[in-house]
């Protein structure tokens, strides 16, 4: 499994190996030891969701205040998605910035999301599946959403016409909006990444 750090300090895109035969194929989806490895801690899933989505489904910026926090550990089990970490922790070197990825079943590539970052994807193809393995349990009371069309922001979706989205995603205030609610965590309270690969 290879390992390579985004733009985002602390969110990594972990890549394995694909086996196929006749039968179909196989990867390694998550290994702890290499995840804790580049985190330098471990990583303990205490709630696994998945979430189902239409082509041109808009999903995100979501994130959870810290604390309690929250990382995420990211697999497209169907479809295809364009995955998109946004660095939401004031004071960090990259506030604000963005990292992309495509992950597609099969293609054996996940991401890691730290936690004060937030998460948004597009679905590429219809009948799309996310998994997302969590660090904490849902806790609504400290969920946080930014609109994932934040001018501001300018993130690359490659959008050629309205995206679906939520209710509440639609709603969502911009980036400026939230800093100005002071929802967002400080890069020390959310903590700085381990330099270890």
């Amino acid at each position: 499994m290879r390992v390579s750090e985004t733009a985002v300090p602390g969110a990594y895109l972990f890549t394995s190996d694909h086996n196929s035969d006749r039968r179909g194929g196989f990867f390694e989806a998550m290994r702890a030891d290499v995840l804790e490895a580049a985190l330098g801690r471990p990583f303990v899933p205490r709630q696994i969701n998945c979430s189902t989505s239409r082509r041109n489904t808009l999903r995100g910026i979501r994130g959870v205040a810290v604390p309690p926090g929250q990382a995420k550990y990211v697999t497209c089990v169907s479809g295809a998605v364009r995955d998109i970490v946004v660095d939401l922790r004031i004071g960090s070197p990259a506030f604000g910035h963005h990292a992309v990825n495509e992950l597609y079943a099969g293609s054996g590539r996940s991401v890691y999301i730290p936690e004060g970052a937030g998460h948004a994807f597009l679905a590429l193809a219809d009948d799309t599946c996310v998994c997302y393995a969590l660090s904490s349990t849902y806790a609504p009371e400290a969920q946080i959403s930014i609109d994932p069309l934040d001018p501001d922001l300018a993130l690359p979706w490659g959008i050629t016409e309205p995206p679906l989205l939520s209710d509440g995603d639609a709603a969502a205030p911009t980036l400026a909006e939230t800093v100005s609610a002071g929802l967002l965590s400080p890069w020390r309270e959310a903590g700085a990444p381990s330099t270890r690969l």
